[in-house]
């Protein structure tokens, strides 16, 4: 399964009015696809508005140089500050995505790896991922086909930021997490936490 995954920085104190005038945006113009996810930063990087799209099989993703020559790009000129739009395939042996409630945290972890590694990480991956889904689950694991490559993008949701610590301290207790040689392969990482819009399908 491919997905679009949208970063969108705004002015600082514009959030809220950004996150409506996008639903109205993406309401009237469907330019971008099936919105699985829109989530703004509480965590990590701020200003940040994150959007996740995929596409039935027949169709062809947005246009992203016709959003780059638009007067009013995500309908929120005068707010946004930059934007990036990359896509990425979910790992072979992970579920899709899909709308419900998992949240309200959304942990987006992503990792820079290095130019020969990728493939070693994703075998790695599914050697230790089902054990670790027995303590929380996963709602995407990722890796990018645009922009910076090789990349990978896991996100885990959260019922509250205190299971997250306790969880997180338990894998390692258990000897459940990280990957065994797995930040061998790393070159950067970047860990952000999400709120989701009240329009996010995944919520």
């Amino acid at each position: 399964m491919r997905y679009d995954v949208i970063q969108l920085a705004v002015r600082p104190g514009t959030t809220p009015a950004s996150l409506a005038k996008l639903e109205t945006w993406l309401a009237e113009t469907g330019a971008l696809g099936r919105l699985l996810a829109c989530w703004y930063s509480e965590i990590g990087s701020l200003n940040q508005i994150l959007l996740i799209f995929t596409h039935d099989p027949e169709s062809e993703p947005f246009d992203r140089a016709e959003v780059a020559r638009s007067a009013n790009p995500f309908g929120l000129a005068g707010a946004l500050t930059g934007w990036s739009a990359d896509s990425f395939v979910q790992f072979p042996f992970v579920e899709p995505l899909r709308p419900g409630n998992f949240g309200p945290f959304f942990e987006a972890r992503t990792y820079l790896v290095m130019p020969d590694r990728m493939g070693k990480t994703i075998e790695l991956w599914r050697d230790v991922l089902p054990k670790r889904l027995t303590l929380s689950p996963a709602l995407g694991v990722m890796h990018s086909v645009s922009g910076p490559v090789p990349r990978f993008l896991h996100i885990w949701p959260w019922d509250s930021l205190d299971g997250r610590m306790r969880t997180r301290a338990r894998a390692v207790e258990l000897g459940l997490w990280p990957p065994p040689g797995g930040p061998d392969h790393l070159i950067a990482q970047q860990v952000d936490i999400y709120l989701a819009a009240p329009f996010s399908p995944i919520r």
